[in-house]
């Protein structure tokens, strides 16, 4: 029965490639072919990054666009700009740089190669210093 975003069968996939377990091997336990299992399991990364960015939609809503990380960036000056945006609009991040840089990266890992910035990332800050990207 599918519940919420994902159905049984690809949270059943995901579990085991979570163990570290290969296509190959999850296709003789549930009994179907490797293509199958890739076909899962792809679906079940594209409705998971689909809920991410719904959610960070809705985060947004409540927040102010503070600034654009712009392409081409070095991903470690993206702090001390992030930093002086906010204290422009009187608000104060609530990450400290590493922290900042490791939500970044997690929340937008196909938007960065090494230490630059791939393609344009939007960032919004709430009043209680929480951000999110868009």
């Amino acid at each position: 029965m599918k519940q919420g975003l994902l159905t049984d069968r690809q949270k059943e996939v995901l579990r085991y490639r979570k163990k570290g377990l290969t296509q190959q091997q999850i296709a003789e336990i549930i009994h179907t072919s490797k293509a199958n299992v890739c076909t899962i399991e792809k679906a079940a990364l594209e409705n998971i990054a689909r809920a991410r960015e719904t959610l960070e939609f809705l985060y947004t809503l409540d927040a102010v666009h503070l600034c654009t990380l712009e392409s081409g960036l070095d991903l470690l000056k993206a702090p001390e700009f992030i930093y002086a945006e906010a204290e422009k609009q009187g608000l104060k991040v609530k990450y400290d740089t590493i922290s900042l840089i490791n939500r970044l990266r997690d929340a937008n890992p196909e938007r960065f190669r090494g230490r630059q910035v791939r393609e344009d990332v939007e960032i919004y800050i709430n009043k209680d210093g929480d951000l999110y990207f868009g």
